[in-house]
C-alpha cells in the first residue's frame, strides 16, 4: 500500500512513519509532506525515500497522484485544503485532521460523496465507534459516546486554572500528542472538535452524541444501540493502533501489546465538568450553528493557544478569547472553502486585536 503523507514530521506523523517502518512489506510511502521541518522531511526520505517530498504548500496533483491512501496529519486549518484535493484526485483518506470536518465538514462530505471517496477516521475515539458500528460509518446507532481523559486540570479549582502555565498544559496524563492538541485535551476544546466530527462522520445529531470522562483512557469510546446495548472499543493510549487500522481494516496486523484488564483493576468514569472548561461548550454552541461559525472558533483558537504556549496569556483567556472573537465575527454560510477560509481570517485579526491590540 502505497501511502501520501501530509503532516510527516509532526506527532501523527511520525507514529504513522512507525507502522511503515514495522511493516515494510505491507507500507510505503508515495509521498512525505510536511510544513516546515526540513531536516525531519530529510531523514525521513533518507530512511523511506518516496517518490515525492516537499516542505511547504504544493500542488495536489503532484502529492497525491500515485498512492493508495492520503494521509492528511497535517495540524491546525492547513489540514483542510489538502483533505479537499485529495478527494478531488479521488484518493482514499485516512483522516487525522479534525480541523477539516470541524471548519470544513460540510464542504468535505459532500465532495467526498460526489467522487465516491472514503474517509477513514484516524482519532482514537472515532476509529473506536467506528469499529463499534462494524467499519460502516452508516450503521444504526442511537447515541454516541466520546471518552475524554479530562486532561491534566480536571480537579482544578478556578484559582488554580488562572495559574497554570503552558508547561503544565503540556503534561497530559495518558496521551503523547502535539503542543497544541494538547492544550485544546487540557481546555477540553478538543473534545467539543470532536463532537462536530461526529455530526459529520456518523451523521448524528447533537443530541445523540455525549461526551465522559474516563482517566485512564482505555475505553476509547462507545456506541449505544436501540435495545440498550453498548459496544466499546478498549486498548492502551497508543495511537499506532488507530493508525494502522486506518489503513488495513476490516484486516488487523500486530501492532500493540493486548490488554491486561487484571491488571488495570477497575476502570473510571465521571461527568465531563462542562461548566469549568468553557472552551468544550463554545466548540458544540459553534457546531450546532454552523455555517462558518466552527472555522471562527478554530482560527480564534489557534491564535489564542499560540500566545499561551508563549507564556503570553492565561490559561483562562483561551476560552474568552474564542467566546469574544465568535461575538465579534459574523456567521456566514460555508457555501465554499474561499468563505471558510476568510472566516478563519477574519477570525484571527479579531483575535490577534484582542490579544495583542493591533
Amino acid at each position: 500500500m502505497k501511502i501520501a503523507l501530509v503532516g510527516c514530521t509532526g506527532n501523527i506523523g511520525k507514529q504513522v512513519a512507525d507502522v511503515v517502518r514495522r511493516n515494510p512489506q505491507t507500507f510505503s510511502f508515495s509521498a512525505l509532506v510536511c510544513g516546515r521541518d526540513a531536516e525531519g522531511l530529510r531523514a525521513l526520505c533518507d530512511e523511506f525515500h518516496p517518490h515525492i517530498a516537499f516542505c511547504g504548500e504544493i500542488g495536489a496533483g503532484e502529492v497525491f497522484e500515485d498512492c493508495d491512501v492520503a494521509f492528511i496529519a497535517a495540524s491546525g486549518f492547513a489540514g483542510l485544503a489538502y483533505t479537499l484535493q485529495a478527494i478531488g484526485c479521488g484518493k482514499k483518506i485516512a483522516l487525522a485532521n479534525k480541523e477539516s470536518l470541524v471548519v470544513g465538514g460540510e464542504l468535505v462530505m459532500r465532495a467526498a460523496k460526489e467522487k465516491g471517496v472514503e474517509i477513514v477516521p484516524v482519532d482514537s475515539e472515532h476509529s473506536a465507534i467506528f469499529q463499534a458500528l462494524g467499519f460502516r460509518r452508516d450503521a444504526a446507532f442511537k447515541k454516541l459516546v466520546l471518552t475524554a481523559s479530562g486532561g491534566p486540570f480536571l480537579h482544578y479549582t478556578e484559582e488554580q486554572l488562572a495559574r497554570v502555565t503552558a508547561k503544565d498544559a503540556l503534561k497530559h496524563p495518558t496521551w503523547n500528542m502535539g503542543a497544541k492538541v494538547t492544550v485544546d485535551s487540557a481546555t477540553l476544546l478538543n473534545k467539543g472538535y470532536e463532537v462536530i466530527e461526529a455530526k459529520w462522520l456518523y451523521g448524528a445529531k447533537f443530541d445523540q452524541i455525549e461526551a465522559v470522562v474516563h482517566p485512564e483512557s482505555i475505553v476509547h469510546s462507545l456506541v449505544y444501540f436501540e435495545d440498550g446495548a453498548a459496544l466499546a472499543q478498549l486498548g492502551y493510549p497508543d495511537m499506532r493502533v488507530p493508525i494502522q487500522l486506518a489503513l488495513t481494516y476490516p484486516e488487523r496486523l500486530p501492532c500493540e501489546r493486548e490488554l491486561d484488564l487484571a491488571a488495570l483493576g477497575a476502570l473510571h468514569f465521571e461527568r465531563l465538568p462542562a461548566e469549568k472548561f468553557p472552551c468544550f461548550t463554545l466548540a458544540v454552541e459553534a457546531g450546532k450553528a454552523g455555517g462558518t461559525a466552527p472555522a471562527v472558533l478554530n482560527g480564534a483558537a489557534e491564535e489564542a493557544v499560540r500566545a499561551f504556549l508563549r507564556g503570553g496569556i492565561s490559561f483562562p483567556r483561551i476560552a474568552e478569547t474564542i467566546k469574544d472573537v465568535l461575538a465579534r465575527v459574523p456567521r456566514e454560510e460555508a457555501a465554499s472553502f474561499e468563505a471558510v477560509a476568510e472566516a478563519d481570517r477574519r477570525a484571527r485579526e479579531a483575535a490577534r486585536t484582542l490579544l495583542y491590540g493591533n
